[in-house]
């Protein structure tokens, strides 16, 4: 045994003498984990950090109650991206929300396979509406995100998978083009229901389960100076845990997995227009579910079987035509319309609560393009109140 141990070392011994002269010391240095590779100058090169965050005041108005308002460190979103060479690249975003929760919000490989087409694979944002994809506080009206973006698009909505982005240039078109994991519909209990419609099934990337591939797709539309327009479609099936392990061969078993999911057919249409300091941008989405009312009887929920909700808003930079001045002062006026009870199954009652209807106004005070203070006066209502409820919103939002 000694002897083979000898033997072994002589011959390591002779290797790394005959190889000392000709090894590349780069080779030999290369660094074999990130601790070793974080500051090398190629590195720094190829690294970009960035963010965006949102702090919030909202106070609810009442003339006849006292209410306390809610301040809140929305969001605060850490960005890194990484560029391996020309064509290959890493994104990922770190979202704290409420200061206490931890999410992960974008984390995808981007190739470009040809000039003008990438290929995406990991966490992915679902292309539909606008603030989905572009949700930089600074860069929309209004304290907090409209509420279509909410409750019928649920922003932010990411979910796992693969696809390619790419643009059409001499038909000035950019398309996007997913297959994703689909919501978490049931997992031992029924996860999608009438007072937020889709949003409580987003898996979010955290050990999401797949049952069936659902598609995304996105094509925009810039053709025309100032204007963007998009149109949005995603369809496919929820999810659920009863199919994990089912026999193929037990009826029963199937009948009942299958109630417990929906059919989910969903469009958008969005426009961006800006022209000398007035802009003004909408969206109208439409979502159509089948199989619901098995679904509402077997996890006993309340699903509508549609979802409408559009807004139209109008802004003006009052400083746009001075060029003296480096601010924004932008007033704006929105009004959105949404309800997740848009129809309902046969001998399903609507509710009205459901239905809701929002005026806001306000400005917002930009100090730079990633620097905004905003305010804004907001009047909502169900379509089974009488009267507006008022709220004041005022917060700060930056992207950097």
């Amino acid at each position: 045994m000694k002897q083979l141990l000898l033997l072994l070392l002589s011959n390591l011994v002779l290797v790394s003498l005959i190889s000392a002269q000709e090894t590349d010391v780069k080779d030999s240095d290369k660094p074999e984990s990130i601790s070793e590779s974080i500051f090398n100058v190629e590195n720094q090169k190829k690294l970009h950090f960035g963010g965006y965050g949102q702090i919030d005041y909202n106070q609810p108005l009442d003339k006849d109650y006292y209410q306390n308002g809610k301040l809140d460190v929305h969001r605060l979103i850490l960005f890194a991206g990484y560029k391996f060479n020309s064509k290959t690249k890493f994104i990922t975003e770190i979202e704290f929300e409420h200061v206490k929760e931890v999410y992960i919000e974008q984390a995808y490989l981007d190739y470009q396979l040809l000039d003008n087409m990438s290929v995406k694979g990991g966490l992915l944002l679902i292309p539909m509406g606008i603030i989905n994809e572009y949700h930089e506080p600074p860069s929309f009206n209004g304290v907090e995100r409209p509420n279509v973006d909410k409750y019928i698009v649920p922003t932010t909505w990411r979910e796992i998978g693969l696809g390619v982005d790419g643009r059409i240039n001499a038909a000035s078109l950019r398309y996007q083009l997913y297959l994703v994991n689909g919501f978490n519909g049931y997992d031992g209990d029924g996860v999608l229901k009438g007072s937020n419609g889709l949003r409580s099934g987003r898996q979010k990337g955290a050990e999401s389960y797949i049952s069936s591939p659902n598609l995304s797709a996105k094509v925009d539309y810039f053709g025309i100076s100032g204007l963007k327009v998009g149109l949005s479609g995603y369809f496919g099936k929820s999810q659920s845990v009863l199919y994990d392990d089912l026999d193929k061969n037990d009826d029963a078993a199937i009948a009942t997995a299958d109630s417990s999911v929906i059919g989910i057919n969903m469009i958008g249409l969005d426009y961006r227009y800006s022209i000398s300091g007035f802009h003004t941008r909408g969206q109208f989405i439409y979502s159509k579910f089948s199989n619901v009312d098995q679904y509402n009887t077997f996890t006993g929920q309340d699903l509508g079987e549609s979802m409408l909700g559009y807004y139209a808003e109008v802004s003006y930079d009052i400083f746009h035509s001075n060029s003296s001045v480096q601010n924004e002062l932008t007033p704006f006026f929105r009004y959105e319309q949404y309800n997740t009870h848009n129809s309902v199954v046969s001998g399903m009652t609507t509710n009205d609560a459901y239905n809701r209807n929002e005026l806001i106004f306000g400005f917002a005070f930009k100090m730079d393009r990633g620097a905004a203070f905003k305010i804004d006066y907001q009047l909502y209502k169900g379509a089974d109140e009488t009267k507006f409820n008022r709220m004041l919103n005022m917060g700060v939002g930056v992207w950097f």
